[in-house]
């Protein structure tokens, strides 16, 4: 069976930066819905008409991958609104109260840099403004079942960043 959507189709990956530094791999093969949330739309179209035992090589910009970085979705949020064990690299949904009020609700933010009486928080995918580079093998394809067309996924995102919903 060829990847057509709608389908689910089990991958394997290296993703690396422009340098070559690997910053994700996957041996084991993880099913993706094809057609729905699961995927970039860039490594989507590159996998189209491509079959089991199939490789790629793609190099995806940052338009096409996840994004351009963006500094207006950087906040200086007061340490008080924080929970007294904080760490650079926690993940918050959404802003506590006493932070930004017109800051989006729907975003992860990560803390970025914790200060006495501030904290730095980037509500940037982590891997925004990077190109990259991605290495991806075909290990078979299925016919998407009508549970995971209706939800949009089989279970698993590309490396993305979001909230559910």
């Amino acid at each position: 069976m060829k990847i057509e959507p709608p389908c689910v189709a089990s991958l394997s990956w290296t993703l690396k930066d422009t340098l070559g530094n690997v910053l994700d791999a996957s041996d084991e093969p993880v099913e993706f819905l094809v057609g729905g949330r699961d995927l970039l739309a860039s490594i989507e179209q590159a996998l189209t008409g491509r079959g089991p035992g199939d490789r790629l090589e793609l190099h995806l910009e940052p338009v096409d991958a996840f994004g351009d970085f963006d500094d207006q979705l950087i906040y200086l949020e007061p340490r008080s609104a924080f929970p007294g064990e904080l760490e650079v690299g926690m993940a918050f949904e959404g802003l506590p109260p006493g932070c930004t009020p017109g800051a989006p609700r729907d975003r992860l933010y990560f803390v970025s840099e914790i200060y006495p009486e501030h904290v730095v928080l980037d509500a940037n995918h982590p891997l925004a403004g990077m190109a990259l580079r991605v290495s991806l093998q075909v290990h078979e394809v299925r016919e998407a079942t009508v549970a995971e067309v209706e939800r949009g996924s089989a279970g698993v995102g590309f490396f993305q960043v979001r909230l559910s919903g």
